[in-house]
């Protein structure tokens, strides 16, 4: 079997074809940047309008396949941006009913975790998911992936791009605080914001831009700063999941997770309670379609295809909405 799997959910049009073995046959994407300013959901919509039929064709020559030769479509149906997500629902329904071919809508948060656990081999792993809208921490139990912590308001990846785009770096601001970051010389206090098991960046935001604004602190040293704390907490409550939950293994997934001080400082915490830390590739920890076929595909082989008119966007739906019915 060979799924064409479609993201769409935010800056990133991705298209992924994989085969039920789990080998890649090709993951193709186009990304929507700014030199200034953030995104706006309207222009990440257009650039996705834009970018799907030359990503398709990428992706089907890199595969070196026909579209006649896949056998099942999947999209990204949730969370994300509705405008984003449209555009995707949109094609993947167009697509299916042209080939003739059966559809599935899968969760982009765990296509994360599945792809993760498709590369690395992790069997029964914590996902520490750090991307720009989500950040949280989420095993498997009864049927569900659960979520044993969370961002109480913004994602951390939006958090760096806030304050990248502050500095008028802009989008996406993450690459471009790390850069900074290893220019830093001195740590400066900031607010670290834990609470049980869930983290919030909101407040934390508030005052590093105003440290920046008072002129009296770098904006490298700031960055430097700003990793340390905040990759600390993502990496506390992520330990303590795994004491909670008896499980000695972490997965990182998300764009956040492509930062080399988180991946190092997830590696150290794992290395000192003799647990495995698995990091997939950088193409698979950002958006990218071949989680969404490779999600697909299990969604598929133990649910079925769903009918075209269920096929519709699910901008809010958690995690934990979702019943695992191939797992465990």
């Amino acid at each position: 079997m060979i799924c064409l799997g479609i993201e769409s959910t935010a800056h990133t049009f991705g298209i992924g074809i994989v085969d039920d073995k789990g080998n890649i046959l090709a993951n193709e994407k186009d990304s929507y940047t700014t030199e200034s300013g953030g995104m706006i959901p309207s222009e990440a919509s257009e650039h996705h309008v834009e970018a799907c039929d030359k990503v398709l064709a990428n992706a089907l020559n890199k595969a070196k396949i026909k579209l006649q030769h896949v056998d099942l479509i999947s999209f990204s149906q949730s969370p994300g941006l509705g405008q984003a997500l449209r555009i995707g629902a949109f094609f993947s329904r167009s697509l299916a009913s042209q080939l003739g071919k059966p559809i599935v809508g899968v969760n982009h948060a765990i296509a994360h975790l599945e792809i993760g656990r498709l590369r690395t081999k992790a069997k029964d792993p914590i996902l520490l998911y750090a991307s720009g809208a989500n950040t949280q921490v989420i095993a498997y139990h009864n049927r569900k992936y659960r979520v044993f912590g969370e961002t109480l308001d913004i994602g951390v990846g939006n958090f760096l791009d806030s304050f990248a785009r502050h500095l008028g770096l802009g989008f996406p601001g993450g690459p471009k605080i790390y850069e900074l970051s290893l220019h830093g010389k001195k740590y400066i206090p900031i607010p670290y914001v834990v609470k049980g098991m869930d983290v919030s960046f909101g407040g934390i935001l508030t005052n590093v831009t105003r440290k920046y604004d008072s002129g009296k602190f770098s904006k490298e040293d700031l960055a430097y700063s700003i990793q340390e704390t905040v990759f600390a907490m993502l990496v506390e409550v992520s330990e303590r999941a795994l004491a909670h939950t008896r499980k000695n293994e972490l997965v990182l997934g998300g764009g956040v997770a492509c930062n080399l001080r988180l991946k190092e400082m997830a590696k150290k915490m794992c290395g000192d309670r003799n647990a495995k830390c698995y990091i997939p590739e950088n193409e698979f920890l950002v958006d990218n379609g071949a989680m969404i076929a490779w999600l697909g595909i299990l969604k598929f082989k133990s649910s079925g295809p769903q009918k075209i008119e269920e096929c519709i966007i699910k901008p809010y739906e958690r995690t934990d909405d979702v019943d695992v019915t191939w797992y465990g």
